[in-house]
């Protein structure tokens, strides 16, 4: 049984991946950005979730939740799962959050970080729109460019930890929307395999998956001078070094 936290787990695929990996028997950490939301998280919390509550647009939210988790059961695994379409939010909750928990929580031998086909479309020169406060309008694309190519620089300078991307498909969430064409079920069973799976294909590192399948990724993802400037920016963003 593996300890697994999945971010934004109050609805759609994240929703979807905390309830499958309960029924498969795992202990899950769930998330919400506000007390709100985590009630709609109460029937996974009576079978059996632990909770972690922080808006991760704020700093010190997301350093709490880091330090109420290293505080407990260490973490086999993490999902990170929350993101937003559009907005000042963009930045914070799609790469840089991702990054600070990265950084911060100890632990974790698998990290798997949800992208989207939407990353190619993003551009490698926009890192100055890294941006805690969301005070720069960065791109959707954008930010799934950047959160891609953080799962790959940790899979290069953590040779212990298993990390990868996955694209879950355009599928009918809140996010989504009805009209979406891919596979709901599909679109969540990639990232649970990877967090758990002791099959040799889920105990690689550095892939970039679509429905349990490697794919290649935007060029910019592997290029190691890239990742050390975008780095080098989330560092400077939150003040703390990977």
């Amino acid at each position: 049984m593996s300890r697994i936290l999945v971010t934004g787990s109050a609805d759609g695929l994240g929703r979807a991946a905390a309830d499958a990996l309960l029924s498969a028997g795992h202990e899950v950490v769930v998330h919400a950005r506000n007390q709100r939301r985590a009630g709609g998280l109460d029937a996974l919390v009576g079978r059996g979730a632990h909770l972690v509550v922080g808006d991760f647009t704020e700093r010190d939210a997301v350093r709490r939740i880091a330090a109420e988790l290293n505080d407990a059961r260490p973490l086999d695994a993490v999902i990170h799962n929350a993101g937003v379409w559009s907005g000042p939010a963009v930045m914070p909750v799609n790469i840089v959050a991702p990054y600070l928990l990265t950084a911060l929580l100890r632990g974790p031998r698998r990290l798997v970080y949800l992208s989207s086909s939407s990353h190619f479309g993003g551009h490698p020169s926009s890192l100055d729109r890294v941006d805690w406060r969301g005070r720069s309008a960065g791109s959707y694309s954008d930010s799934k460019l950047f959160v891609t190519t953080l799962a790959a620089a940790v899979a290069r300078l953590r040779p212990d930890v298993l990390s990868n991307a996955v694209d879950p498909g355009w599928v009918p969430t809140k996010m989504g929307g009805p009209g979406a064409p891919d596979d709901l079920e599909q679109g969540h069973r990639t990232q649970e395999w990877l967090a758990t799976s002791d099959e040799p294909e889920a105990l690689t590192t550095g892939g970039y998956w679509y429905h349990r399948a490697q794919a290649q990724p935007h060029q910019a993802v592997h290029d190691e001078a890239f990742q050390g400037r975008l780095l080098e920016a989330l560092a400077q963003e939150t003040d703390t070094e990977l």
